[in-house]
């Protein structure tokens, strides 16, 4: 798909979807609160069908009304209806990691596998700590030489009997956020200790608000002790989703990049979603923020600066920056993303790679990458391409950013967006559509 520039200042007010993040960390809940849940502003993507489509699978009541973007779940009090199940979850790893948790609760047999990413998509560290609660959870496929446990798995259930485990926080925190949900159903306290620092901790902070949301608060000693009683989630008539603070990290990057002003519905800085602090980035950059109770506005009016950012805790919006950097007047380094190698793909490698496609000067390092000043100073240094996505919704989002600017850049397979965000490029043209600033 060719993306075709913008050449007016942006005055724009876009809504994206509901929050992936809030979407399948409520189904889960909803699946184990004894009674029914109504969620509102629900996301159906990929990610989000998969996760569905396995409860119905494992025998709940999911009716899914995707024209009026809600769902509605009939919880069973922790009880797992199926005692045999092969689910694929497709590349949703919040799938796979909530689900591995989820099966423990369960009486039989489970499988889950996904596609062939998804098998080198690590999962050992979750694997493990349940094991030491007294889970049965096996690797179908040889770990040889050091590689690490992934799907798909085995997993033989007997309900979770809880205890204290150890778990690393630095590969992905939806380990520790799949074991804190379903904690409250084990048949014990669970006590869950962290080995290493934590990364991206908005997201367990979001995990743990929407635990307090259907009734059940754990004990924490900062981001390194987790506590959890047995307990019960409520079921809730209504629950609303935000919306997708990854996603609309495009669209408060589009006027950095473009000039004018960009509208965010639906979305405040009271945000559970860590991704909202996306906008303190651009703010150093140079843009303007302005925060209303219900959304968000971007502005940028002058030239954008370089910065020095540590985004551990705001990962998915590393390639969002990425797509901004180049439009600086000074070098931006991107740290703290060691964690994104084990994404869709490794984003560190395929961005660098495919922004130097596009004549950026990058220099990558393991923990993130460097990007030089480029397009605003030396505009001539551009060079049309085709942007290789590799599968990952985010490439493909980000870099259809720089075709705002740039006449010449084409997204190779941009329907995987459809993981996370279907109808991106619709709400990209509304940017063009609602008139010059």
């Amino acid at each position: 798909m060719k993306i075709n520039p913008i050449t007016h200042s942006l005055n724009a007010t876009v809504r994206v979807p509901g929050s992936k993040s809030l979407t399948n960390r409520a189904l889960l809940i909803a699946s184990l609160a004894n009674g029914t849940t109504h969620l509102t502003n629900a996301l159906f993507s990929d990610d989000s069908r998969y996760f569905a489509k396995a409860l119905q699978t494992l025998g709940f009541d999911v009716q899914l009304d995707e024209v009026n973007h809600s769902m509605t779940v009939t919880g069973l009090g922790g009880k797992i209806p199926a005692t045999k199940a092969e689910l694929f979850i497709g590349n949703a790893g919040t799938a796979a990691r909530f689900l591995s948790a989820f099966l423990t609760l369960g009486n039989g047999q489970y499988i889950l596998d996904g596609e062939p990413r998804m098998r080198e998509r690590p999962i050992g560290d979750l694997v493990e700590a349940l094991a030491q609660l007294g889970c049965d959870i096996q690797p179908m496929q040889k770990a040889e030489g050091g590689m690490q446990i992934c799907p798909p798995v085995k997993i033989t259930a007997n309900g979770l009997p809880g205890g204290k485990t150890t778990i690393a926080g630095d590969i992905s925190s939806q380990f520790l956020s799949a074991l804190l949900m379903v904690a409250p159903y084990a048949q014990n306290p669970i006590e869950v200790t962290l080995s290493t620092d934590l990364n991206s901790k908005p997201y367990v902070d979001m995990t743990i608000a929407i635990m307090k949301d259907f009734g059940v608060e754990i004990e924490r000693n900062e981001y390194s002790r987790f506590t959890i009683h047995p307990s019960s989630y409520l079921p809730i008539t209504s629950y609303p989703i935000e919306s997708d603070a990854s996603a609309a990290s495009y669209f408060f990057a589009a006027p950095a990049i473009c000039g004018g002003t960009v509208k965010v519905e639906n979305i405040s800085r009271k945000s559970v979603q860590g991704d909202v602090a996306f906008v303190d980035v651009l703010k150093q950059m140079g843009c303007t923020v302005e925060e209303n109770d219900n959304s968000i506005l971007v502005t940028r009016n002058s030239s954008l600066h370089g910065v020095d950012v540590d985004m551990r805790d705001i990962p998915d919006t590393a390639q969002t920056l990425a797509a901004v950097a180049p439009f600086a007047d000074s070098p931006t380094r991107i740290r703290g993303i060691a964690s994104a190698r084990v994404k869709e793909t490794d984003r560190v490698s395929a961005t660098c790679t495919e922004l130097k496609r596009l004549g950026v000067q990058v220099e990558e390092h393991e923990d993130g990458m460097t990007i030089y000043p480029t397009f605003d100073l030396r505009p001539s240094t551009f060079k049309p391409a085709t942007v290789q996505t590799y599968n990952d919704h985010r490439m493909a989002m980000a870099f259809s950013l720089i075709g705002l600017r740039f006449d010449g850049v084409t997204i190779e397979n941009p329907s995987c967006v459809s993981k996370t965000f279907p109808n991106f490029f619709e709400v990209l043209e509304e940017l063009r559509t609602q008139g010059n600033k």
